[in-house]
């Protein structure tokens, strides 16, 4: 990790700043002064709160420090540099065969603890990285694979997608209507949702697959049912045939979203949205989703080579033509759903 050139928490007096010049530490100093919102302020303050502590426990002749932390030590000498602690910790107390015992349990007698540790819990995990994200939104990204709702109005979710919330949230089954069941009946296609009401923060996920957060402006959006993963009421939805593909195996029908509000997706693995502003093709088990202005068709690239076993494996590819977007997951599908409404 590189640092860059700036004014850091002083690793030997954490009462001043110290200047680090992108290779080293200076002599300028100076008092403190506001924290910036910046990711290596907060590593380098992190790893200078270690290293003061590594340095007392070392007069002890005891070394605690967060194992594998990023860390400002004597073993390493560099603000930012990744390095084991338990290593870090022996090089500054000389040895010793529990770098986690003596002056580090005193220190977070009580279930007090600092940056490095909470409630006698020392750990990297307790780095900024794995913080939960406080954006004020009412729907955020915790990480790529894990969404955060701020739940007041109610959510929508598929069933048996939530992973943690905190405060008094509950959750209700929520039926698709005669109609939409009929349809789900008849084609497969549909949303296995529960309704997800009360007030408290909201966190959802399925599979470890990507997160997308998509925001409609009083537009519609096809999406396939299997990687809906949670929407606001405020768009209403149905299970609508797709246009000009007669026989697409899972792709026949498909999820349409109207309105405004926000829908999260998820996709198995990094997707591309292509815009189509040419021709676009995609195949039928790797498309999640497109506008719903878009007109659509089923391309067939069947050669004579198929029918004595030596196909090319594409042989039915969506056509999309208009103004908008279609959204492709590097994968070919991933099974049926398992949850049911």
């Amino acid at each position: 990790m590189t640092t860059p050139a700036g004014w850091y928490p002083d690793p030997s007096n954490a009462a001043q700043q110290r200047y680090w010049d992108g290779n080293g530490w200076t002599e300028h100093v100076h008092p403190p002064v506001a924290a910036q919102p910046d990711e290596n302020a907060a590593a380098l303050s992190y790893a200078s709160e270690t290293a003061q502590y590594a340095s007392e426990t070392a007069q002890q002749g005891t070394g605690a420090v967060d194992a594998g932390t990023w860390a400002d030590t004597s073993a390493t000498g560099v603000p930012g540099q990744y390095s084991s602690g338990h290593e870090a910790a022996s090089a500054a107390a000389g040895g010793g065969t529990d770098p986690w015992a003596g002056a580090g349990a005193q220190h977070n007698a009580g279930g007090q603890g600092g940056d490095w540790g909470v409630g006698g819990i020392h750990t990297e995990l307790l780095s900024p990285r794995y913080a939960e994200v406080n954006s004020g939104e009412r729907v955020a990204l915790q990480n790529p694979f894990l969404l955060k709702v701020l739940l007041g109005n109610d959510v929508l979710a598929r069933q048996g997608s939530m992973v943690a919330f905190q405060g008094a949230i509950d959750f209700d089954h929520e039926g698709a209507g005669a109609a939409r069941f009929l349809k789900k009946a008849l084609t497969g296609e549909g949303l296995p949702l529960m309704r997800c009401h009360g007030q408290g923060e909201l966190f959802l996920a399925e599979g470890a697959k990507n997160v997308h957060i998509i925001y409609l402006d009083n537009a519609g959006l096809s999406v396939n049912g299997r990687n809906v993963l949670a929407f606001e009421p405020s768009l209403s939805w149905d299970i609508a045939r797709v246009q000009g593909a007669s026989v697409v195996a899972g792709g026949l029908f498909n999820t349409r979203m109207q309105g405004s509000g926000w829908v999260a997706v998820t996709t198995k693995g990094e997707p591309v949205v292509l815009r189509t502003d040419q021709p676009t093709f995609v195949d039928t088990d790797a498309v999640v989703a497109w506008s719903a202005g878009l007109t659509t068709s089923l391309r067939r690239s069947v050669k004579m080579k198929a029918l004595i076993g030596k196909g090319s494996g594409e042989a039915v590819q969506l056509a999309f033509q208009g103004n908008g977007i279609v959204i492709v997951q590097p994968s070919e599908g991933d099974g049926p759903p398992t949850a049911q409404s």
